[in-house]
């Protein structure tokens, strides 16, 4: 027998040491193509000028393999059982049941207000044998099942069995509390120890109808059987074990398909299970001192700065790549719940930092460490069957795990992809696009409403906007109620103006963000040269101060009330470019960044006519020098500023010779630099009945020599403008008596005119070829940065603006699309406020980021003059508790964000990096989408 058992003994040891051998070799060869393919990335993502996503920390957790044994034993609270039976998690991913003290759960549940049900459960043990086994008698308490947690005592002892993700909610509680008072070592600073894993075997007495538990020695290591023992074993008390997790009573039920893949619910058979144990003493002699000594630790941190040894050191040191404080001796730890990272997989900090901001907001947190899978919607068509929602539970049950290294949220990123495909790969992304996807997709799969109702709204006119609103609300809720609503959406007022019959269209919208444009503060000097449609004027060119990262628009209206336009006029912006029209500026809403400096605007002020008269623009050309292969010659060059004329009617070409003649009115020569015009104002100055003034001698004097050409006197042609018109390949002139028609031309009517030399003496060329240029150096004014307040923004925001031209409004009395002005209010705001700030501008040619600073209220948002619904009780009140910040611009950039672990506990991260942070650092330039939590008002 002993023969036998050396050589059973040998084979056994032969065969660990192959195994570990061959795991050995495997894994280093692993390691070896990790490391390869890591520097591969590094040198890519480098040349890229990009986010690194695997750093050299977090290299280990590359591709996440494990070979250890123990890896493979520590499957939570059982055995390696069947997958999810959605097919979501693997095994490891099962929820943890974790054993507390019963005191230290009730609190927490009193002051978050819940009733969980549970089922109590008398304890007896084995106390007279237990240095090899503990054998533990669960029975059932006759009428115990009470969801108010039960009575307390002081001579029993009491345990809970909670789930992983009450668990978390209790600890997250007791943590925030901590963080409430100075003395962290005064309230159970000797429960909240580390957690510590117990082997136990589960079997059914069918005779007593109870529940056996073995907690062996052979299954556990000698430290961790010794603590079982000082937790079950008593023979003064007696004790008493709540179970919250309804995993007990599936056991007794024989239904093991959440116990082990391996549990056929025969009488008698044991199930070996892993439980997870916290809140209790290494030892029953440890000190009240040594095990606040974590706290103190905790408590010199929220300063920003941990003091060991008489001198201040990094917090890098105390904050590992778990993200978590250690003591200093033992396997035990404390951390500061909250503080995981997330691990960049190339280019997804966009989605790090709208998670960390999501994952810290109270009331999401709380719902999806709850029992948030019994409202998930699998029958919800826009969802994604409940596994974008069951991958997010996950990640945030992983970030407030104590603990817990940076997680890769690898699963959650795949999960979003199938539900918005432009977030697969690993390309640069927008936050709060993200969120916006994000939002909606939980909604979907947590929409508790599984047959959406089709309402058809009712006309809202002659109703209380009050009623319209409710109604809207109701037929909202009617169709969407998930968390994401109950938190995160409100209700603004939407008002449609008709500009021809003003006839008022309102609609009431929900709403999940505040969009928020920043005005701008940086200011820049354009000088614009006007002129006039009907020659009563000279060009005059104005200069005006505009936003520098304004828009069209804000040009127009400066320039407006500059060259005091009146209210039937309206201004045809256009930019001159070699003495032609270029473009016109006729998108309002296009950037001002498209216009340089060194640019030429000119603007022609033209009447608001219903009906517009056809537009006649007049070029200009002259005969100059140019040199083609060593030979001179007279060529027609285009000079001078283009005219532009209104013409409601035409018959001949002389209806265009005058017009344009009309147009050149401001630019004749002065009088005393003529001698032929010296007599016609001497007539003037004598007061002759018959009003000559320098245009109609001028007027005449075109007259006399068109009057000799229609009379085929050909020699004076040459003295008088020639008109051609560019319909065809050959310009084709335009004879003073040929009959025309508007018909016949292209709009607008586009007016080629060949200056003679005499023509060129009589009017003053210079002035018609000069124009200002957009802003010249020395008239360059930058005005110095100012912060832009998100009152500001807001107030920007509800401004009442134009519909742009791709936005026509129907209007049902008009029966026609108009340019309806459009007026936006809040009208219902939501628990959750989320504000982005719009900082990304997209033009039809080039897009760019303001970085300018806006100054956000931290401790106190009132929007009580912004909402105009006066009858609800809730406040408008709100307090910031996360941002996510954007840095750098269009063509790369890095998101962080900032949150507010509570108490003013500021804290950024920074991927898989966290940091303490001051609150008085957290406002830059940098904001991108703000996260406010509404609070009640002080009274």
């Amino acid at each position: 027998m002993t023969r036998l058992a050396e050589k059973l003994q040998l084979s056994l040891l032969l065969t660990r040491n192959t195994t570990r051998f061959l795991s050995r070799v495997s894994l280093s060869t692993l390691r070896l193509c990790k490391s390869l393919l890591s520097k591969t990335l590094a040198g890519l993502f480098s040349a890229m000028d990009n986010d690194y996503p695997f750093s050299s920390e977090g290299d280990d957790h590359l591709f996440e393999f494990d070979y250890s044994n123990s890896s493979r034993q520590n499957n939570y609270f059982s055995q390696p059982t069947a997958t999810n039976s959605r097919g979501l998690f693997d095994d490891d991913e099962r929820q943890k049941v974790y054993l507390v003290p019963y005191r230290w759960w009730k609190e927490s549940q009193i002051l978050l207000a819940e009733k969980v049900g549970g089922v109590l459960y008398e304890v007896s043990s084995n106390d007279d044998n237990t240095d090899l086994e503990i054998l533990l008698h669960l029975k059932k308490k006759e009428g115990s099942v009470d969801s108010d947690c039960g009575e307390g005592g002081v001579s029993v002892r009491e345990y809970a069995l909670v789930p992983e993700g009450m668990w978390l909610r209790a600890l997250k509680w007791h943590n925030d509390s901590k963080a409430a008072v100075k003395d962290f070592g005064s309230s159970f600073a000797a429960d909240e120890q580390d957690v510590f894993p117990l082997q136990i075997r589960l079997s059914v007495s069918q005779e007593t109808n109870s529940l056996l538990v073995k907690i062996s020695l052979e299954d556990n290591k000698v430290d961790l059987y010794k603590r079982a023992c000082n937790l079950f074993i008593s023979v003064s008390e007696m004790l008493y074990i709540w179970d919250f997790s309804g995993q007990t009573t599936q056991f007794l039920m024989h239904d093991g398909v959440s116990m082990s893949d391996d549990f056929s619910g025969k009488p008698g058979e044991e199930v070996f299970l892993q439980l997870q144990v916290h809140g209790f003493s290494d030892s029953v002699g440890e000190t009240n001192d040594e095990m606040a000594e974590p706290y103190k630790i905790i408590d010199s941190i929220c300063n920003g700065s941990v003091k060991i040894n008489g001198s201040n050191d990094n917090l890098n040191s105390y904050i590992t790549s778990s993200n978590s404080v250690r003591r200093g001796s033992g396997n035990g730890g404390v951390c500061l719940l909250g503080l995981t990272g997330l691990r960049n997989l190339g280019n997804t900090c966009f989605m790090n930092s709208a998670i960390q901001c999501l994952a810290h907001t109270p009331e999401i947190v709380d719902y999806f460490l709850g029992d948030y899978q019994k409202e998930i919607n699998y029958e919800n068509p826009l969802g994604l069957n409940g596994e974008l929602a069951l991958a997010f539970g996950d990640l945030i049950r992983k970030l407030w795990a104590p603990g817990g290294i940076p997680v890769a949220p690898r699963m959650f990123k795949l999960k979003l992809a199938n539900f918005a495909p432009q977030f697969s790969g690993y390309n640069q992304h927008d936050s709060q696009e993200f969120l916006a996807f994000l939002l909606d997709g939980l909604h979907e799969d947590l929409n508790r409403v599984k047959c959406k109702p089709y309402l058809e709204a009712k006309d809202a006119e002659g109703r209380p906007e009050e009623e319209v609103a409710e109604e809207y609300w109701r037929n909202h809720r009617a169709r969407n109620d998930s968390i994401i609503v109950d938190l995160c959406q409100g209700q603004y007022r939407s008002m449609l103006v008709c500009p021809v019959c003003n006839k008022v269209s309102v609609t009431f919208d929900p709403l999940m963000y505040l969009s928020l444009p920043i005005p701008s503060t940086t200011m820049r000097t354009m000088t614009v040269t006007v002129l006039s449609t009907d020659g009563s004027t000279m060009p005059a060119p104005f200069t005006v101060t505009v936003p520098k990262y304004g828009r069209f628009q804000d040009l127009i209206d400066a320039l407006s009330t500059k060259c005091f336009l009146r209210n039937d006029e309206k201004l045809l912006v256009a930019e001159i470019y070699r003495s032609k029209i270029f473009r016109v500026l006729d998108e309002p809403s296009d950037l001002l960044g498209l216009i340089r400096d060194e640019d030429k605007l000119v603007a022609y002020r033209l009447p608001k006519d219903s009906e517009t008269p056809s537009l006649v623009l007049f070029m200009h050309e002259r005969k100059e020098e140019s040199c083609h292969l060593g030979r001179l010659s007279l060529e027609w060059k285009i000079f001078g500023t283009p005219l532009v004329g209104r013409l409601s009617d035409l018959t001949n070409g002389s209806d265009i010779r005058k017009l344009f003649l009309k147009l050149l009115d401001p630019f004749l020569m002065p009088v005393g630099d003529d001698s032929d015009f010296s007599d016609e104002a001497g007539k003037i100055d004598n007061g002759d009945s018959i009003v000559e003034d320098v245009t109609s001698s001028r007027v005449s004097d075109n007259d006399a020599v068109s009057d000799s050409s229609e009379a085929g006197d050909e020699p004076h042609l040459s003295d008088d403008f020639q008109f051609y018109r560019l319909d065809s390949i050959r310009p084709t002139e335009i004879k003073m008596n040929e009959p025309l028609s508007i018909s016949d031309f292209a709009k607008p009517l586009t007016i080629h005119v060949q200056w003679p030399e005499k023509m060129i003496e009589k009017y003053d060329t210079c002035l018609l070829s000069s124009l200002m240029e957009v802003c010249k150096p020395q008239l360059f004014t930058r005005m110095p940065p100012e912060s832009v307040s998100l009152y500001k923004c807001l107030e920007a925001f509800l401004k009442e603006e134009p519909l742009g031209p791709e936005d026509m409004w129907y209007c049902p009395r008009c029966k026609k699309h108009w340019q309806a002005s459009k007026k936006l209010d809040l009208w219902r705001s939501p628990d959750i406020l989320v504000i982005h700030l719009k900082r990304f501008s997209f033009g039809r040619y080039f897009k760019s980021k303001l970085d300018t600073y806006v100054d956000f209220p931290i401790d106190d948002l009132d929007l009580s003059n912004y909402v105009c619904c006066k009858n609800s009780q809730l406040s408008n009140r709100y307090v910031l508790y996360a941002i996510s910040n954007h840095y750098g611009g269009m063509g790369g950039g890095h998101y962080t964000a900032f949150v507010d672990l509570g108490h003013k506990r500021w804290f950024e991260f920074d991927d898989d990096r966290v940091y303490p942070v001051s609150e008085d650092n957290i406002k830059t330039s940098a904001a991108y989408v703000l996260f406010y939590k509404r609070v009640s008002d002080v009274k």
